[in-house]
Formats: C-alpha cells, structure tokens, sequence
C-alpha cells in the first residue's frame, strides 16, 4: 500500500519530467474518464441496463458548476459546495431518467437513455433565448478554478525544494476523489444493495419473486451512477475552465461505455484499466499520425482519421480474442468459459442424465 501510494505520488512527477506536462494533463482526464466507468459500471456492469445517455449526467454537472462559478451569472460558489451540488442535481436527473424507463431492457432501454442524452445536450445547445442560461452553443467561457483551502489549483505550489504545476495539483485533486469513488462502488459492491443489482442483471423475473423491490433498485442504481457523473463534470468544468455542449456528445458516451465493456464489466479493476487504456492510447496513436509524413513533408492521410481507425481495429482485435474484456471478474470469466475441465465433465455428465431420464 506504501508502495503504491508513493507511486502515485511519483508519477506526475516523472511523466511531466520526462514527456512533458501534455501528458500529465492526459492523466488527469484519464482519472476523469476512470470516474465516469465506475459510475456507468454500476447501472451497466453491476444492475445490467443498458445506458447510452450517460454522458448527459457529465454534462448535469460541468453546468452546475459553471453557472455557479462564473461571471455567467456573477456568482462563485466554493468546491466544497458545487461538487455535492453536482452530485445531487444529476442523482435527481437519474431518477428522472430511471422513472419511466423500469419496463424496458435491452435496445429499447439503449434507445431512450440514447433519447435522453441527446435531450439534455439540446436544452443546453439552445437555451440562451428568450432567458440566457447556458450562453447557448458559445458555452460558458471564464469558469472559476478549483480552490481548497485557499490554495489555487490554477496557479503553482512552490514548496522550496520543488515546484509542483497546476497539472499535477489536479492531479493530486483527482486521484484522492477517484480512491474515495472506488472505495464506495466496492462498499456497494458487497452491501444488499448491490446483490439486488446483480440479482436483476442475472434474471430480474427471478429476483422478482425473491421479494426483491426491483423498481427501487434501478432507480437506486441510475441515482449513483447518475452522482458520480455529475462529481466528474464538475471537477472538467473546474479543470478546463469552459464548458460548452460539444464536450458532451454521443460520442462521449459510447466512449465511456467502451472503457466498461473493454476492461470488463461489473469488475471495479478492469473498469479502470479500459478507462485508462481507451483515455491514453488516442493520444500515442496521434503520434504515430503525425509522424506518418510524404517525401514533400504532407501528411499521408489525416491523423485524426488515421486514429480512430487504429483505435476501431485495435478494440475489434480485444473483443474477438477477450469477449468477456481485458480484466474480467472470476465470476464472469466462469460464465464465458467453464474454469476446469472437471466443470465441463459435471455438465455434460448432468447433460446426458437429463437426456436419459427425457428418454
């Protein structure tokens, strides 16, 4: 535990030192992306609904803080009031969400969160008429930084032997806040509540007659996944210092829900190891972009484009040869692939009884 805490402390440290401080920066929005799995795992990989809108919560709370720490509105409120705040407000936007969405499973569920995404990005697009709230597709420029303590996390910490940036103060803010969310999706994990989840991902029918209240139990779920979102945004609106709608599209949300499905569902370490992989490797195969030059100095084909092709191939190439994600819980892997030969003679052998006995 030492051990991985001086890493963590390290890190910034050496990565701003020897790539520069463009990659610590790439850190931090890996640490923002790890928050957001964790939150889309637990409606995803832990209760099973299918969520392509989660990237609306993000937005809930980016804007929360933004309109409340900005000359926007000319006011300016502290951290410790605006990510609670967030969290709240996008908690309320779950339920919202989750009401009237409890029958449906599947593509039908996928289709309206979908629905509900693009919603929530539209309200945000167009509501600047008749009455300014969001400065419409212009975004919110001037969003206040991030102080605790009365420290400016904007501004760098010299603490007489060395000098630690804006970047890596985030980062520091980062790490601590995505510790504390593993931490409450793992006392989840193992609480009732989070059985219940698993219980109607496996067979909600099932769970049902087990006495379980299956329509508080996915709101329950959309409510926490929901906060966690809107913990993330606020600390992206404090970070990037400007928020417009264009930071939260479909995209973003497919994206989000690759890091759950890549590093493998329902299990807190693959999560987070598919958020730091889809987060990094974009940036590193831009690089291999850019250096792909002609003789005469132009780019042989357009980097960004260049990029996601790599990047398609490469999630096309894991899934076929890890279906169940890069870091899949024992308990997944079990269900894709029986553990032990001694498992596939029990059901073949209760196979054949049962074939005998139809006979």
């Amino acid at each position: 535990m030492i051990v991985v805490g001086a890493v963590l402390v390290a890190l910034p440290i050496i990565i701003g030192q020897t790539f520069g401080n463009s990659w610590v920066r790439a850190l931090n929005f890996a640490l923002l992306y790890a928050m957001l799995a964790l939150g889309l795992n637990i409606v995803v990989g832990y209760a099973g609904l299918l969520d392509l809108g989660y990237i609306a919560f993000y937005a809930v709370g980016a804007y929360m803080y933004s309109l409340l720490n900005s000359p926007h509105f000319g006011l300016h409120l502290p951290i410790y009031i605006l990510l609670p705040l967030g969290a709240l407000v996008a908690c309320v936007f779950g339920v919202l969400l989750g009401a009237p969405t409890l029958k449906l499973r599947g593509d039908y569920l996928a289709i309206v969160t979908l629905g509900f995404g693009e919603i929530i990005r539209l309200f945000m697009n167009n509501l600047d008429r008749p009455i300014n709230i969001t400065n419409g597709p212009q975004g919110i420029n001037n969003v206040g930084s991030i102080e605790i303590g009365g420290l400016n996390l904007h501004k760098p910490l010299d603490l007489g032997f060395i000098t630690l940036e804006s970047t890596y103060l985030y980062y520091y803010l980062f790490v601590a806040l995505a510790i504390l969310i593993i931490i409450i999706s793992i006392r989840l994990q193992d609480s009732r509540i989070g059985r219940a989840w698993v219980a109607i991902r496996e067979d909600e029918i099932a769970a049902t007659a087990m006495g379980i209240n299956t329509r508080n139990v996915k709101l329950t779920a959309f409510a926490m996944g929901a906060s966690f979102g809107g913990v993330a945004g606020g600390l992206f609106a404090g970070f990037q210092g400007f928020v417009s709608p264009e930071s939260f599209t479909l995209m973003e949300s497919i994206m989000v829900l690759a890091m759950v499905v890549l590093g493998g569902m329902g299990h807190i370490p693959g999560v987070i190891l598919g958020a730091l992989m889809l987060s990094v490797t974009p940036e590193l195969l831009r690089d291999v972009a850019n250096m792909m030059h002609s003789q005469d100095g132009r780019p042989l084909v357009d980097p960004e484009n260049l990029r996601m092709l790599l990047f398609g191939l490469a999630m096309v190439v894991i899934m076929l040869f890890r279906p169940a994600g890069l870091w899949p819980s024992s308990r997944r892997r079990a269900e894709l692939r029986p553990a032990t030969e001694k498992i596939k003679q029990q059901e073949d052998s209760n196979l054949q009884d049962a074939e005998k006995k139809h006979e």
